[in-house]
């Protein structure tokens, strides 16, 4: 029976919408080779979203003893945090509001079965 490995990164200072576009590019992919691949992703998003991979992995050795090379990344997605609302005042008295979007991202790793 494989064990799903989860890890989980709370309140990300990207908004999501920015993340999920880093996130589709691992998804179903290899651990090892989606580890490569957001290393040299040119997003913003794919440093953290890289760590939080590789602490997944940590996760699977560590805790479950399963060897790096038979992980995939079997669900990763970005869901929307709280939103910090700011204000900067503009012309004529009026003032514009700015939305600090967060997210969340969760990933679930799985042992892929022997054929």
């Amino acid at each position: 029976m494989p064990h799903d490995i989860h890890a989980k990164l709370s309140s990300l200072t990207i908004s999501a919408q920015k993340v999920r576009l880093v996130v589709d590019l691992v998804r179903g992919k290899n651990a090892v080779q989606a580890m490569e691949i957001l290393r040299f992703a040119p997003q913003s998003a794919a440093v953290p979203v890289g760590k939080l991979l590789a602490s997944a992995v940590a996760n699977a050795e560590e805790n479950f003893g399963v060897s790096r090379d038979d992980l995939f990344v079997a669900k990763i997605f970005a869901d929307e945090a709280p939103t910090r609302k700011w204000r900067r005042f503009g012309a004529r008295g009026r003032f514009k509001p700015i939305l600090r979007r967060t997210s969340h991202v969760t990933v679930v790793l799985r042992e892929r079965e022997a054929a």
